[in-house]
């Protein structure tokens, strides 16, 4: 499984800076990831050099991989990159409080599909599941979290190809900090900034 993270700072609220909440939000991301049973976690800062890279690896448990992917191409690029596995699942670094469950039913339907995804609620995707090797339509499409679904679905050669998931939120603007759940435990970096500022 890979977060993948923004090199530089993205949409923040008023009052905290972009490169700040970027990094609240990944680190949180990561934690539901690391919690996981039996799945291996790197993160891919898309577009990072070395000193953006030892920021994010700064967040993370020892151990855990980090290495820069094409942000023209940050999914496929961090699934070549992580490594030997029947499958991978690639994380936008934006949701914080995604339940693990989530995670565990992309790679569930990975036994079947070529691709799996966890469409957010604003038209883009939470996450995307790779099955590999690579079907050479996955690769040809080079899906991004910005991709919508349906040009995935117009560019799928059958049709159990795409699996979805169950919907959820990424945090992408203002109207967004509502979805957060005060009473839902972890999210904890980004509910500490939420209230620092």
């Amino acid at each position: 499984m890979v977060l993948v993270v923004p090199a530089a700072g993205t949409w923040a609220p008023p009052g905290r800076t972009p490169d700040a909440w970027r990094l609240a939000l990944a680190e949180d991301t990561y934690e539901v990831l690391a919690s996981l049973d039996r799945v291996d976690v790197a993160v891919a800062v898309a577009g990072g050099d070395e000193a953006g890279l030892s920021e994010v690896a700064a967040l993370t448990w020892p151990d855990t991989p980090v290495y820069a992917v094409d942000p023209a191409r940050p999914v496929l690029d961090a699934v070549d990159q992580a490594g030997p596995a029947a499958a991978v699942v690639a994380v936008s670094f934006d949701v914080p409080d995604l339940p693990g469950l989530l995670i565990g039913k992309l790679f569930r339907a990975l036994g079947s599909a070529d691709l799996a995804v966890t469409p957010a609620e604003d038209g883009s995707l939470a996450a995307i599941g790779i099955k590999l090797p690579t079907a050479s339509w996955v690769t040809a499409a080079a899906p991004t979290f910005d991709t919508p679904l349906a040009e995935l679905e117009n560019l799928k050669p059958r049709r159990h190809a795409i699996a979805l998931g169950p919907g959820w939120h990424r945090l992408r603007s203002n109207a967004d900090l509502a979805r957060l759940d005060p009473g839902l435990e972890g999210w904890d970096a980004t509910r500490s900034l939420l209230r620092g500022a």
